[in-house]
């Protein structure tokens, strides 16, 4: 095995495995199989200690064609709409503290974790933020790595089930145009946007900035009449690929122990966040403040780029589900730290 002590090497084995996979998906017509295929296998082979490596800066580039596709979504006729918006989204706040008062003693009671961990991995931000954040405050870094790992994954496994079986949603809304048929320009404003919006964002220590610059840069050229269209089939489905893989290497090295305790933890608190997203999903539907299939899509607490990738699928109002995800992102990110602060003491 000493051929795959090269980084390359590894990486090689890494997209063999997951080029299997998106393959045997396709051929078996299952759902989103860029996405899930690659997901699976190098799932599977992680668990079973294959030396698989991650694609590093490869992998956050990818996250920026779904940063533009979301700003190209951002239309004049979409900030029209904002004010309509605007009820549910002040509905974020309350989820985020319900979890808060929920989450924070599951963990530290019921599964015996540290208080810093505990904290942090009841937060449903961003991985790379919440462990960051967790690592600084005295956490466990593994365990908080594992615990979001386990509840993207999961998250992202079964929202595609329940959007097609509860919610009568194909996933097989056309992700975007064959890169022929989009006019160079507008190719290469989107790369442009793409760029800047991401070393922008990361040299102005932009939260999200492989996702979020590129979103602000696009959505600037689209309100000016400059972007009409989402990046090109071909960008999205390399975006699900990336993504997958990098889903599934997460649990590269994870131990019996790791599977018995801080993987069941993160399984059982998904159970505990999905019954909340529902109920606020549920109550956004009675209240009539969003279409059932964006409420559920904007509450459910995966990760940005993933619930992306599913609001493009399904056909649903990307403007709806992303401005709910930022909102989250944003009070999870800015108020953690201080919060954590504030309860240090006791």
């Amino acid at each position: 095995m000493t051929f795959f002590n090269s980084p390359h090497a590894r990486r090689a084995l890494t997209f063999g495995i997951a080029a299997i996979g998106t393959t045997l998906f396709w051929y078996l017509d299952l759902p989103l199989p860029f996405l899930f295929g690659p997901m699976g296998f190098c799932l599977i082979a992680a668990l079973l200690h294959l030396p698989l490596k991650g694609f590093g800066e490869v992998s956050v580039g990818a996250r920026t064609i779904l940063g533009v596709a979301v700003g190209a979504a951002i239309t004049p006729e979409m900030v029209s709409h904002l004010p309509r918006m605007a009820l549910s989204v002040a509905l974020v706040p309350f989820f985020i503290g319900l979890i808060a008062l929920i989450g924070v003693p599951f963990f530290r009671r019921v599964w015996g974790f540290d208080g810093p961990t505990a904290y942090y991995a009841a937060m449903p931000g961003g991985l790379q933020d919440m462990v960051i954040f967790g690592i600084e405050a005295g956490g466990d870094p593994r365990a908080l790595s594992l615990i979001h790992s386990t509840r993207v994954l999961i998250i992202v496994t079964l929202a595609p089930f329940l959007l097609t079986h509860f919610y009568g949603v194909g996933l097989t809304n056309p992700i975007g145009a064959p890169a022929a048929d989009i006019p160079l320009t507008e190719l290469v404003l989107m790369v442009a946007a793409a760029l800047i919006g991401w070393k922008g964002g990361e040299r102005i220590g932009l939260f999200g900035a492989a996702i979020l610059g590129p979103l602000i840069v696009t959505a600037a050229l689209s309100l000016a009449g400059l972007i009409h269209i989402r990046p090109p089939a071909e960008a999205i489905l390399a975006a699900q690929f990336l993504i997958g893989c990098g889903i599934g290497v997460q649990f590269l090295g994870v131990t019996a122990s790791e599977l018995t305790r801080v993987v069941a933890a993160g399984v059982a608190y998904v159970a505990l966040l999905a019954a909340l997203a529902a109920g606020f999903a549920g109550l956004v539907t009675a209240l009539e403040l969003g279409h059932p299939v964006e409420a559920f899509l904007a509450f459910a607490p995966g990760g940005q780029a993933e619930m992306t990738v599913l609001s493009i699928v399904t056909g649903a109002d990307l403007g709806y589900v992303v401005t709910h995800h930022l909102m989250r992102i944003i009070l999870v990110i800015i108020g953690a730290p201080v919060l954590a602060r504030v309860l240090r003491p006791r």
